[in-house]
């Protein structure tokens, strides 16, 4: 099977983790119950912010919110592991900006995602996902960005959706936890 992935927060917690990153560069102790209460990407709202000084602030903690100690999801990294070696093709589709590309491919493979040459898309806008996932010829794909996951209706392959509160109202199917995957799709699990 052909799997694509998105990366940030489908893969990897990077919300909660820029949720904590924010609350110590500002001094605040916010609930990250108010972040999880949001149902917008952004999280600026959480800590009574305007959208430009959202920006700003994320464009101030990019480098650190990418790049330091994101935690990948719960049996994120094992799950794909386990799928790469039953020889499953696993592709990374992540709308990161170009510059962060090479970045994240490190990063990714240094938290232990199989990562194979070729196989790792980045530097696209969420609109432009669609034609590289189309060109894969993908059997299955995974990401939480309404936005990106509404362009892929006409594709011929399963689309899930990584369970956000921003993405409730989409009428597409869910995964939970990464732990569900192998049985959602009707793969062995390691003995």
């Amino acid at each position: 099977m052909r799997l694509g992935f998105d990366i940030d927060d489908t893969l990897i917690n990077l919300r909660e983790h820029a949720f904590h990153l924010y609350n110590r560069k500002m001094g605040t102790q916010v609930d990250i119950a108010r972040m999880r209460e949001l149902n917008c990407i952004p999280i600026h709202e959480a800590f009574g912010m305007t959208a430009e000084e959202g920006k700003r602030m994320w464009g101030e903690l990019r480098e650190e919110i990418y790049f330091s100690d994101c935690p990948p999801y719960p049996e994120a990294v094992e799950t794909l592991r386990e799928l790469d070696r039953q020889g499953h093709e696993i592709y990374y589709i992540t709308a990161r900006s170009e510059g962060h590309c090479a970045k994240t491919l490190e990063w990714l493979t240094a938290a232990g995602f199989p990562v194979v040459t070729g196989r790792f898309y980045c530097g696209m806008g969420d609109a432009e996902k669609v034609h590289i996932i189309r060109e894969l010829g993908l059997d299955y794909y995974f990401d939480d960005k309404p936005a990106v996951l509404d362009t892929l209706a006409e594709l011929a392959m399963k689309v899930y959706v990584k369970d956000q509160p921003y993405n409730r109202h989409l009428n597409v199917a869910r995964i939970h936890s990464w732990g569900e995957l192998l049985a959602l799709l009707n793969i062995d699990q390691p003995k």
